[in-house]
């Protein structure tokens, strides 16, 4: 196959098997930022915006999302200018290994644009998708939260 996406803004064209989900071709062209996990839709490494909504990209065969607008994390900020939500989760120590960060910023992300206020348990629904095997969600509720303020404060 042979398709049209716009990255992070900028329109690319691949050619891939007609198989292969969105995870594989990101990953084979360059986007190593959306991390491949379980495969299976369960850990949210892959988490990614397809038209401004957050998807498993392990799930979503990439012939359908051909000609459509695809966000990963470099689309929202990266490290010389890094999104709001990115600097929370460093100020706050929720960046232990890293793997599963893109994807929790993602759903952070999302989140925080349907709700610029959450409590703790709707911090928690949004990020039950997304699998952490090292901080123990204590400090990622905690950078949620300070990015939710800084955000508030800035609109």
């Amino acid at each position: 196959m042979n398709g049209t996406f716009i990255i992070n803004g900028n329109s690319r064209n691949f050619t891939f098997p007609s198989d292969a989900t969105l995870l594989q071709v990101l990953r084979e062209n360059g986007y190593s930022e959306v991390k491949e996990g379980c495969n299976q839709g369960e850990c949210g490494a892959c988490l990614i915006l397809l038209d401004d909504e957050l998807v498993n990209s392990c799930q979503v065969l990439a012939g359908s999302a051909i000609g459509h607008k695809i966000t990963t994390i470099k689309g929202i900020g990266d490290i010389h200018n890094p999104h709001i939500i990115q600097d929370a989760f460093v100020e706050s120590g929720a960046v232990q290994c890293g793997f599963c960060t893109p994807g929790m910023v993602m759903a952070t992300y999302y989140l925080l644009q349907k709700n610029p206020m959450p409590d703790d348990n709707e911090i928690k629904l949004a990020l039950s998708g997304n699998l952490c095997r090292c901080t123990g969600y204590v400090k990622i509720i905690q950078a949620v939260k300070l990015a939710a303020e800084r955000i508030r404060n800035e609109g």
